[in-house]
Protein backbone atom coordinates (compact mmCIF):
# COMPACT_ATOMS: atom_id res chain seq x y z
CA UNK A 1 0.00 0.00 0.00
CA UNK A 2 2.75 2.06 0.94
CA UNK A 3 4.28 1.82 -2.92
CA UNK A 4 1.19 2.36 -4.21
CA UNK A 5 0.57 5.79 -2.61
CA UNK A 6 3.85 7.10 -3.30
CA UNK A 7 3.33 6.50 -7.21
CA UNK A 8 0.39 7.89 -6.88
CA UNK A 9 1.83 10.84 -5.50
CA UNK A 10 4.42 11.46 -7.63
CA UNK A 11 1.30 11.10 -10.73
CA UNK A 12 -0.46 13.61 -9.15
CA UNK A 13 2.20 15.93 -8.19
CA UNK A 14 3.38 16.72 -11.86
CA UNK A 15 3.11 20.19 -12.28
CA UNK A 16 0.76 19.58 -16.05
CA UNK A 17 -2.79 20.16 -16.14
CA UNK A 18 -4.33 17.55 -18.21
CA UNK A 19 -8.21 17.64 -19.17
CA UNK A 20 -10.31 14.67 -18.40
CA UNK A 21 -10.60 11.63 -20.68
CA UNK A 22 -13.44 12.30 -23.10
CA UNK A 23 -14.00 16.07 -21.82
CA UNK A 24 -14.97 18.56 -24.34
CA UNK A 25 -13.25 22.45 -23.87
CA UNK A 26 -16.74 24.14 -24.03
CA UNK A 27 -16.97 25.53 -20.07
CA UNK A 28 -14.17 28.54 -19.35
CA UNK A 29 -13.03 28.29 -15.46
CA UNK A 30 -14.61 25.30 -14.73
CA UNK A 31 -12.28 23.65 -12.56
CA UNK A 32 -9.14 23.90 -11.17
CA UNK A 33 -5.12 22.63 -12.23
CA UNK A 34 -5.39 19.19 -10.32
CA UNK A 35 -9.47 18.64 -10.29
CA UNK A 36 -9.34 15.54 -12.55
CA UNK A 37 -7.58 13.00 -13.84
CA UNK A 38 -8.43 10.30 -16.40
CA UNK A 39 -9.02 6.83 -14.82
CA UNK A 40 -10.46 8.38 -11.40
CA UNK A 41 -13.86 7.00 -10.29
CA UNK A 42 -15.85 10.11 -10.02
CA UNK A 43 -19.78 10.60 -11.30
CA UNK A 44 -20.55 9.77 -14.84
CA UNK A 45 -17.57 7.35 -15.43
CA UNK A 46 -18.49 4.45 -13.98
CA UNK A 47 -21.53 1.69 -15.09
CA UNK A 48 -23.84 4.09 -13.78
CA UNK A 49 -23.08 6.50 -16.63
CA UNK A 50 -23.14 3.41 -18.89
CA UNK A 51 -26.76 2.87 -18.28
CA UNK A 52 -27.86 6.55 -18.14
CA UNK A 53 -28.12 7.28 -15.01
CA UNK A 54 -25.52 10.23 -14.43
CA UNK A 55 -24.25 12.62 -16.49
CA UNK A 56 -20.48 12.11 -17.78
CA UNK A 57 -18.46 15.06 -16.05
CA UNK A 58 -17.42 17.27 -18.14
CA UNK A 59 -14.62 19.56 -16.42
CA UNK A 60 -11.24 20.67 -17.20
CA UNK A 61 -8.75 22.49 -15.97
CA UNK A 62 -8.57 26.50 -15.95
CA UNK A 63 -5.86 28.04 -18.38
CA UNK A 64 -3.09 30.32 -17.36
CA UNK A 65 -4.95 33.28 -19.23
CA UNK A 66 -8.07 32.77 -17.54
CA UNK A 67 -9.55 34.06 -14.10
CA UNK A 68 -10.69 31.60 -11.56
CA UNK A 69 -14.60 31.33 -11.45
CA UNK A 70 -14.62 32.21 -7.57
CA UNK A 71 -12.24 34.55 -5.65
CA UNK A 72 -9.73 32.59 -3.36
CA UNK A 73 -9.80 35.46 -0.54
CA UNK A 74 -13.30 35.30 -0.84
CA UNK A 75 -13.87 31.37 -1.13
CA UNK A 76 -11.36 31.24 2.08
CA UNK A 77 -13.59 33.62 4.10
CA UNK A 78 -16.92 32.05 3.40
CA UNK A 79 -16.08 28.72 4.01
CA UNK A 80 -14.06 29.67 7.10
CA UNK A 81 -17.57 30.09 8.76
CA UNK A 82 -17.46 26.35 8.88
CA UNK A 83 -16.66 25.67 12.15
CA UNK A 84 -14.67 21.95 12.25
CA UNK A 85 -12.83 19.77 14.72
CA UNK A 86 -8.92 19.69 15.03
CA UNK A 87 -6.72 16.92 14.52
CA UNK A 88 -3.09 16.10 14.38
CA UNK A 89 -2.09 13.07 11.44
CA UNK A 90 0.64 11.60 12.42
CA UNK A 91 2.69 8.40 10.76
CA UNK A 92 5.66 6.42 11.81
CA UNK A 93 8.96 7.46 10.69
CA UNK A 94 9.84 5.67 7.30
CA UNK A 95 12.74 5.55 5.01
CA UNK A 96 13.15 7.19 1.89
CA UNK A 97 13.77 5.11 -1.00
CA UNK A 98 14.40 7.99 -3.41
CA UNK A 99 16.72 11.42 -3.28
CA UNK A 100 19.86 10.34 -1.71
CA UNK A 101 20.94 14.33 -1.30
CA UNK A 102 23.39 15.07 1.72
CA UNK A 103 20.70 17.36 3.17
CA UNK A 104 18.66 13.81 3.12
CA UNK A 105 21.69 11.74 4.85
CA UNK A 106 22.55 14.43 7.18
CA UNK A 107 18.62 13.96 8.66
CA UNK A 108 18.97 10.65 8.45
CA UNK A 109 22.69 10.71 10.30
CA UNK A 110 20.74 12.10 13.09
CA UNK A 111 17.89 9.63 13.45
CA UNK A 112 19.65 6.63 13.28
CA UNK A 113 19.43 6.23 9.99
CA UNK A 114 15.74 6.67 9.09
CA UNK A 115 13.88 10.27 9.57
CA UNK A 116 11.85 10.98 12.57
CA UNK A 117 8.10 10.27 11.86
CA UNK A 118 5.86 12.78 10.14
CA UNK A 119 2.75 15.06 10.89
CA UNK A 120 0.92 18.02 10.90
CA UNK A 121 -2.41 19.51 12.08
CA UNK A 122 -5.20 19.12 9.89
CA UNK A 123 -8.69 20.14 10.25
CA UNK A 124 -9.95 18.57 7.26
CA UNK A 125 -10.94 15.04 8.65
CA UNK A 126 -14.28 13.18 8.58
CA UNK A 127 -15.83 9.64 9.18
CA UNK A 128 -16.42 8.68 5.70
CA UNK A 129 -18.46 5.01 6.09
CA UNK A 130 -19.69 2.25 8.25
CA UNK A 131 -18.43 -0.77 6.20
CA UNK A 132 -16.38 -0.85 5.67
CA UNK A 133 -14.73 1.30 8.60
CA UNK A 134 -13.24 4.32 6.49
CA UNK A 135 -12.43 7.83 7.21
CA UNK A 136 -10.59 11.03 5.19
CA UNK A 137 -8.65 13.45 5.58
CA UNK A 138 -7.70 16.32 2.83
CA UNK A 139 -4.11 17.24 2.71
CA UNK A 140 -2.55 19.99 0.24
CA UNK A 141 -0.44 18.83 -2.55
CA UNK A 142 2.31 20.95 -1.77
CA UNK A 143 2.75 19.20 2.00
CA UNK A 144 5.73 18.29 3.15
CA UNK A 145 4.64 15.77 5.39
CA UNK A 146 2.19 14.22 3.39
CA UNK A 147 4.83 12.03 0.87
CA UNK A 148 6.55 10.83 4.22
CA UNK A 149 3.07 9.71 5.16
CA UNK A 150 1.92 8.11 1.92
CA UNK A 151 5.58 6.55 2.05
CA UNK A 152 4.94 4.73 5.70
CA UNK A 153 1.50 3.72 4.14
CA UNK A 154 -0.20 4.24 7.49
CA UNK A 155 -1.33 7.19 10.11
CA UNK A 156 -3.13 7.64 13.11
CA UNK A 157 -5.73 11.12 13.68
CA UNK A 158 -4.95 12.17 17.12
CA UNK A 159 -8.63 14.42 17.90
CA UNK A 160 -7.45 17.11 20.11
CA UNK A 161 -8.88 18.55 23.35
CA UNK A 162 -9.91 22.03 24.10
CA UNK A 163 -6.55 22.27 26.39
CA UNK A 164 -4.18 21.51 23.07
CA UNK A 165 -4.06 24.49 21.63
CA UNK A 166 -0.39 25.14 21.42
CA UNK A 167 -0.13 21.11 20.59
CA UNK A 168 -1.94 22.06 17.17
CA UNK A 169 0.36 25.20 16.58
CA UNK A 170 3.27 23.31 17.32
CA UNK A 171 1.95 20.68 14.46
CA UNK A 172 0.97 23.41 12.11
CA UNK A 173 4.55 25.05 11.72
CA UNK A 174 7.01 23.78 8.61
CA UNK A 175 10.39 22.95 9.03
CA UNK A 176 10.62 22.23 12.55
CA UNK A 177 10.87 19.35 14.98
CA UNK A 178 7.23 19.01 15.74
CA UNK A 179 7.93 15.89 18.17
CA UNK A 180 10.36 18.10 20.41
CA UNK A 181 8.86 17.55 24.08
CA UNK A 182 5.89 15.71 22.40
CA UNK A 183 4.96 12.53 24.37
CA UNK A 184 3.62 9.88 22.52
CA UNK A 185 3.48 6.60 22.61
CA UNK A 186 2.79 3.62 19.13
CA UNK A 187 -0.38 3.19 17.86
CA UNK A 188 -1.55 -0.56 18.52
CA UNK A 189 -1.29 -1.64 15.17
CA UNK A 190 0.19 0.39 12.69
CA UNK A 191 2.64 2.11 14.93
CA UNK A 192 1.70 5.91 14.26
CA UNK A 193 2.46 7.97 17.10
CA UNK A 194 -0.22 8.16 19.45
CA UNK A 195 -0.21 11.92 21.01
CA UNK A 196 -0.81 12.10 25.06
CA UNK A 197 -3.84 13.61 26.58
CA UNK A 198 -5.81 13.78 23.11
CA UNK A 199 -9.97 13.01 23.09
CA UNK A 200 -9.46 10.34 20.97
CA UNK A 201 -7.56 8.27 18.12
CA UNK A 202 -8.08 6.86 14.96
CA UNK A 203 -5.84 3.92 13.36
CA UNK A 204 -5.38 3.62 9.92
CA UNK A 205 -4.16 2.18 6.68
CA UNK A 206 -3.97 3.84 3.54
CA UNK A 207 -7.12 2.62 1.50
CA UNK A 208 -6.88 4.96 -1.32
CA UNK A 209 -5.99 8.98 -2.12
CA UNK A 210 -8.13 10.57 -4.71
CA UNK A 211 -7.23 14.28 -6.37
CA UNK A 212 -9.30 17.43 -5.40
CA UNK A 213 -7.57 20.04 -7.43
CA UNK A 214 -4.89 21.61 -5.13
CA UNK A 215 -5.33 18.88 -2.18
CA UNK A 216 -5.51 14.97 -2.13
CA UNK A 217 -8.25 13.14 -0.55
CA UNK A 218 -6.76 10.43 1.44
CA UNK A 219 -8.87 7.75 2.24
CA UNK A 220 -7.54 5.47 5.51
CA UNK A 221 -9.04 1.83 6.81
CA UNK A 222 -9.64 1.51 10.14
CA UNK A 223 -7.58 -0.66 12.07
CA UNK A 224 -8.73 0.15 15.96
CA UNK A 225 -10.09 3.22 17.71
CA UNK A 226 -10.92 4.52 21.04
CA UNK A 227 -11.79 7.59 22.45
CA UNK A 228 -10.38 8.61 26.43
CA UNK A 229 -13.20 7.74 28.92
CA UNK A 230 -12.47 11.57 30.77
CA UNK A 231 -11.86 13.66 27.82
CA UNK A 232 -13.50 16.69 28.11
CA UNK A 233 -14.38 19.46 25.37
CA UNK A 234 -13.15 19.10 21.76
CA UNK A 235 -10.59 21.66 20.32
CA UNK A 236 -12.52 23.79 17.41
CA UNK A 237 -11.56 25.64 14.75
CA UNK A 238 -13.51 28.66 13.10
CA UNK A 239 -12.66 31.75 10.87
CA UNK A 240 -8.78 31.21 11.74
CA UNK A 241 -9.00 31.22 15.22
CA UNK A 242 -9.23 28.34 17.59
CA UNK A 243 -11.52 27.71 20.67
CA UNK A 244 -13.91 25.23 22.53
CA UNK A 245 -17.44 23.94 22.25
CA UNK A 246 -20.14 25.65 24.15
CA UNK A 247 -23.62 23.24 24.32
CA UNK A 248 -26.84 25.03 23.58
CA UNK A 249 -29.28 22.67 24.32
CA UNK A 250 -28.78 22.09 27.72
CA UNK A 251 -27.51 18.70 27.81
CA UNK A 252 -23.82 17.21 28.96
Amino acid sequence: MAATAVRYLRAAGAPAARATRGARNTHPGSGRPGTDRPGTDRPGTGTGAESGTLPKADLRAVREDERAPVDPAHFRRVLGGFASGVTVVTAPAAPDPGERTPARASSAAETGGTPGPAGFACQSFASLSLDPPLVSFMVGRTSTSWPRIARAGVFCVNVLAADQGELCRAFAVSGADKFAGVSHRPAPVTGSPLLAGVAAWIDCEIHAVHTGGDHLIVVGRVRALDAAEDAGDPLVFHRGRLGTFAPVDGRD
